[in-house]
């Protein structure tokens, strides 16, 4: 072969060579571009997959989930528990998020949450043990009221009326959705065909959020209920030891509640009653003849006393068939801790202090200084 030959032979292939150099750059860079874009789609959809997980389910929704935290829970579990609830979105992200921002030391218990609490509110919630929403309003329910006063709250800051919400608490319909939801509290006592109002008692005074204008009648009514069983299950093992039920306890207070002015007072006043019980006396407390008359009133007479009906403590031995108020945190919890004393009796001065005798000829005497002022 000559060699012009042999140099354009080389040169083709030269020439060749560089062509499939300049293709192979081509693909290297659409494969390169077609990779970044990727990537950055990736990226792209990814921040808003993430964006949206970390978003409320529902940002409207006040509608109540409740959530159930058991003892010893990790973050995995809660973001779990949280997911299945329909309250975030991915539980995986919102682990990594809680992570991201070191929140730990959550609190076991039962939450009240909703779809439209955002993840930070959620995390602040379960470390605390409390909902951080802001409340459309609140409602306060004092210590001491009998259901048709808290009927008269609810009705100052609701659209539902005294009436409706007396006939919905009073509903046999009500008792056994309550029973169901609450089998810990509301119980068969509460039908007792001697019982006012099946309810008395069990609504908790305190200072409730609400977080939507026009709460229900069921809502309000389980919102009370569930200040209730906070306030109760604590003491659900000694009641067991007791022998005693909710019923009982709730009854009790009530009369510590309408007779009290003090803790100590809360303390005294049931050992009294305690007592009056063991020694087989009637406990002859003056707010049950009140509650018997169906109205109030600032003096008792003696006339009242007399009154048949079954609240009444002077007519009969023993606690009446139910609640006559709504008792407080305090009076529940002098009912199962009273002060040991010997007290049988006690009586109020005009100035409201609480005089304890262990004697009827001591009460007397009391009676004759500090009421008819002898």
């Amino acid at each position: 072969m000559a060699k012009g030959s042999k140099k354009e032979v080389m040169f083709e292939r030269m020439q060749e060579q560089k062509k499939e150099v300049k293709v192979v750059r081509k693909i290297v860079f659409w494969i390169a571009l077609a990779l970044i874009v990727a990537v950055a789609l990736g990226g792209f959809f990814g921040y808003r997959y993430i964006k949206s997980a970390l978003e409320p389910m529902e940002a409207d929704s006040d509608k109540k989930v409740v959530v159930e935290i058991p003892i010893g829970s990790g973050l995995d579990t809660i973001s779990q528990i949280l997911e299945e609830k329909g309250l975030i979105q991915n539980a995986k992200i919102f682990k990594y998020y809680a992570k991201v921002n070191n929140e730990s030391d959550f609190q076991a218990g039962t939450y009240d949450l909703t779809k439209s609490m955002t993840p930070d509110e959620l995390l602040k919630s379960l470390k605390t043990g409390k909902v951080y929403r802001t409340p459309v309003f609140t409602l306060t329910i004092p210590e001491g009221l009998t259901v048709e006063q808290i009927a008269d709250k609810v009705a100052s800051k609701t659209s539902i009326s005294n009436k409706d919400f007396i006939a919905y608490i009073d509903a046999d319909s009500t008792i056994e959705m309550l029973k169901a939801s609450y089998p810990q509290i509301v119980t068969d006592e509460v039908k007792n065909e001697e019982i006012r109002h099946p309810l008395e008692g069990y609504l908790f005074p305190a200072t409730y959020p609400f977080y939507e204008d026009e709460p229900t009648v069921q809502t309000v009514v389980e919102t009370f209920l569930n200040g209730t069983k906070t306030n109760v299950v604590p003491y659900l093992g000694a009641l067991e030891e007791k022998k005693k039920s909710v019923h009982w306890l709730l009854t009790f207070a009530s009369l510590l509640e309408r007779e009290a002015t003090a803790q100590a007072d809360r303390q005294t006043i049931a050992s009294v009653f305690y007592n009056r019980i063991e020694a087989d006396m009637p406990l002859q407390t003056d707010p049950t003849v009140l509650y018997s008359l169906g109205e109030h009133k600032d003096k008792v007479t003696h006339k009242d006393l007399e009154v048949k009906n079954a609240y009444n403590t002077y007519q009969n031995k023993g606690l009446p068939p139910g609640p006559i108020a709504a008792p407080g945190a305090e009076s529940i919890e002098a009912v199962i801790d009273p002060s040991d004393t010997g007290y049988l009796y006690f009586l109020a001065d005009k100035t409201g202090k609480n005089h304890f005798a262990k004697t009827y000829e001591q009460h007397l005497e009391y009676k004759a200084k500090y009421i008819d002022g002898k």
